[in-house]
């Protein structure tokens, strides 16, 4: 019986994939490791493999796969980054995605994450749980007047826009295809990246991990920054280069940085690492500044947007199947 290769699934993934259950006539193949050279074999006789963030689709693995009989390769998240599509055209491979599975899910998570960090919720949390009520060093500031960039006005940068204009923010866009329309409408004016990065008292990070957007965030970007402002990233890591922010929390340049995602996240977010030695130095070094706040790539993570991330796959899948069209919006 045909079937579909899930890689690097957890608990919460079957669970919501198996209401639906396949389309008739295939199987789900659940495996709890990523996808890489050594792991591509549980493929094998599969012609679809269902992959997430940080499982490895470049060109060698891509090869392997086609000679195992795949056919399409199901994202199942909205980035496609870790897929090489040079070679996935050229081999004939189909590759779909979950372009918009709820986009409120990650701006909403962007925001809280800045709330917590400026008014030290986290660390407010862990005092008083160790009966210390004490205010000191738990000082925030109002988020009414203050200026935010949004870099990056997809769907999740529009709403964490709309969001933060809720607060009564002054905010700023960027985006190589601004939305002018939708800019008026909310009271958002768009502006270079330098004016966005020089002017921003809080920059959240909403751009697709592209060649021209790796590291953005860099030694000369954040030199322009405000003294004391904040940086959010729910995208990508790479979007920061982690050696220059590390440089800019150490001198006190920054307020805060909030991450949900990191350079070298793959194989330490998503996992229990708790019973051993972090091995990412740059990521044990982060973990120690009073301003910086991280979550594990959580900002997706809701029920609305595990069952349309579920819902779109298979449907997909039962689409590939049979012959159809994928979803529009979906294929790449």
């Amino acid at each position: 019986m045909p079937a579909v290769a899930f890689f690097d699934t957890k608990p919460y993934d079957r669970q919501f994939f198996a209401p639906l259950g396949p389309p008739a006539g295939i199987e789900w193949r659940f495996f709890g490791w990523r996808l890489g050279c050594e792991t591509a074999g549980g493929a094998a006789g599969c012609p679809t493999v269902c992959i997430f963030v940080n499982d490895q689709a470049d060109g060698a693995i891509l090869v392997q796969l086609r000679e195992l009989g795949v056919r399409h390769v199901a994202l199942r998240c909205a980035g496609f980054n870790n897929v090489d599509m040079v070679v996935a055209r050229s081999l004939g491979l189909a590759v779909s995605r979950a372009p918009s599975y709820s986009p409120h899910s990650t701006a909403e998570h962007a925001v809280a994450l800045f709330l917590a960090l400026n008014r030290r919720i986290h660390r407010a949390y862990n005092r008083v749980r160790e009966l210390n009520f004490s205010l000191n060093g738990l000082l925030g500031t109002v988020v009414c007047g203050k200026t935010v960039g949004i870099l990056g006005t997809g769907k999740i940068g529009r709403i964490a826009a709309q969001i933060y204009r809720g607060f009564s923010a002054d905010v700023l866009a960027c985006d190589a295809a601004p939305d002018l329309d939708w800019s008026v409408q909310h009271g958002v004016r768009y502006v270079s990246v330098t004016e966005l990065f020089a002017a921003s008292d809080v920059i959240s990070l909403h751009v697709p991990l592209l060649p021209e957007t790796h590291h953005i965030v860099n030694r000369e970007t954040l030199a322009q920054l405000r003294p004391g402002a904040y940086i959010i990233n729910t995208s990508r890591g790479k979007l920061i280069d982690t050696r220059a922010l590390i440089d800019a929390l150490k001198s006190g340049r920054l307020g805060g940085v909030a991450l949900d995602v990191y350079e070298e996240e793959e194989g330490v977010f998503l996992e229990d690492l708790s019973g051993q030695v972090l091995q990412d130095d740059e990521l044990a070094r982060l973990l120690t500044f009073p301003n910086v706040l991280i979550t594990a790539h959580q900002a997706y993570f809701t029920h609305e947007a595990l069952h349309e991330i579920a819902r779109v796959t298979t449907e997909n899948v039962r689409r590939f199947a049979a012959g159809q069209p994928l979803l529009d919006g979906t294929a790449l």
